[in-house]
């Protein structure tokens, strides 16, 4: 189980004391440090990184929000945070304007009551470590109460009240339901029109609150969705776990697998625009479901080339098995859509696919305004040159990607003279994977393409892409 580091501040002696005693005894929970005051909470968060803060809200010397503002400050330097905010005042109000800030992803509101209350601390703690949101169980119910009766409610909408109350994001409240993100918005928004219509002066307010709250979901969802789709998928998850990830480069040995569709610009010529569009995608589906199968990521798509990585942005032991059982994949994947669109009259694709293991520096590059998850290093150079090697329907394999092959992987490889490499003072050693008949019958755009290994004159560069 990963342990969760824990930051404890408080300016009373027996409160500090009695948290780390009660934490002591959790499963998967460590506390790392704890602080009397705003300073040295600052401090020792810097010192030690913690996954999450507890703090009392006000601490020396002003007792005002002084464990806000080192919340704040800590999360500047390490967006990935979480933070436990603990208060003595009942105040639905400031605990649900904490909830709906931009920065509302990762933070707690608790009563300083709950410390008696291991479950809720617990279960707080985990929330924030998890980059959710968490109101106190009695301030939800001081937003619930004024409303609930504006409407008879059926045990389902009570419930997903409750949850909307709780900051819960629409995602995760629809696969508790096992159902669609659309589906659980639709219900809020008729949810709160239906209250509405009974609100009184006095449900008014709480509705106004749960408006907010909805909104502070809506936003948080639509930000993760955002990040979801500009970057590749690991590594969205992994910078809603930690956002400093991505602030630095990382030194991995992974496995990269390129793939290259065969006479792409001859078919390009002679295939109208829209109907190309169509091939494209489904080709890029298709791929993609193939590499996500074996936990691979894929980094982009390069024109008519899919640039995928195996133990990166998260490590993984057999990345060169998973790499090549991918590769496999997809070649099967594109074989079944190539006999689909020979039905149709349409013009097959054939697949070339390179796949090498090494060492790479993986790092967010671009600008400020833009930045894209690269991997930097020879290794991607020798997938690109291996797979500008393979025909239709071939993968060809570094000898490094090889060397870690199960037995029955390997048996299937045949070895393949030395390969000269443009750029590279000695000779390359590849294996050959063959994915037989993937184009039979080629029509003449296929015959067009590259010519079987070993008889392939030195590569060109092949892609400004690839690093």
């Amino acid at each position: 189980m990963e342990q969760i580091g824990v930051l404890l501040a408080d300016d009373n002696l027996i409160v500090r004391a009695g948290v780390r005693a009660l934490l002591a005894r959790v499963p998967g929970v460590s506390v790392v440090g704890v602080a009397a005051d705003r300073d040295e909470l600052v401090r020792l968060a810097r010192e030690h990184r913690p996954r999450v803060v507890v703090t009392d809200i006000r601490m020396p010397p002003t007792f005002s929000d002084e464990g806000i503002e080192a919340a704040r400050e800590i999360r500047r330097h390490t967006p990935g945070t979480g933070v436990v905010l603990l208060s003595q005042y009942d105040e639905p109000e400031y605990g649900i304007s904490l909830l709906a800030g931009a920065d509302a992803g990762g933070c707690a509101y608790l009563l300083k009551e709950r410390l008696a209350d291991p479950e809720i601390l617990v279960r707080a703690i985990r929330e924030v470590a998890a980059g959710a949101a968490m109101l106190d169980p009695r301030i939800v119910a001081a937003v619930l109460s004024p409303v609930r009766d504006a409407a008879d409610l059926t045990d389902d909408q009570e419930r997903l009240l409750r949850e909307v109350a709780e900051g819960r994001s629409i995602r995760a409240i629809a696969d508790g339901q096992g159902d669609t993100p659309a589906a659980v918005n639709a219900a809020i928004d008729a949810l709160l029109l239906r209250l509405a219509h009974g609100a009184s002066a006095g449900r008014a307010g709480a509705l106004r609150q749960l408006r907010m709250l909805h909104a502070a979901i809506v936003r948080r969802d639509e930000q993760g969705e955002a990040l979801s789709r500009l970057l590749p998928g690991g590594l969205a998850d992994k910078l809603r776990d930690d956002a400093s990830a991505g602030q630095s480069a990382e030194r991995l040995t992974v496995t990269v697998l390129m793939s290259d569709i065969r006479g792409y610009t001859t078919i390009a010529e002679r295939t109208d625009p829209i109907v190309l569009a169509g091939l494209l995608d489904a080709h890029r589906r298709e791929m993609n479901a193939a590499i996500l199968a074996e936990n691979g990521t894929v980094l982009q798509y390069a024109g008519d080339a899919v640039i995928a990585v195996f133990g990166a942005p998260y490590p993984q032991d057999d990345h060169q098995t998973r790499a090549t059982r991918a590769a496999t994949a997809m070649h099967t994947r594109q074989r079944a859509l190539n006999a689909h669109w020979r039905q149709e009259g349409l013009t097959p694709f054939g697949l070339g696919i390179g796949v090498s293991t090494g060492e790479v520096a993986a790092a967010l590059l671009g600008s400020e305004a833009r930045r894209e998850y690269t991997l930097v290093g020879d290794t991607m150079n020798i997938a690109a040159r291996l797979q500008a090697f393979a025909h239709a329907g071939q993968t060809v394999l570094s000898g490094p990607t090889v060397t870690a092959l199960p037995g029955p992987l390997a048996a299937a490889l045949a070895p393949l003279p030395p390969l000269t490499v443009k750029g590279r003072a000695g000779p390359v050693r590849a294996y050959l994977l063959d994915a037989p008949a993937v184009v039979p019958a080629a029509p003449a755009v296929m015959r067009a393409g590259p010519p079987p290994v070993g008889q392939r004159p030195p590569l060109r560069s092949r892609r400004a892409a690839v690093a």
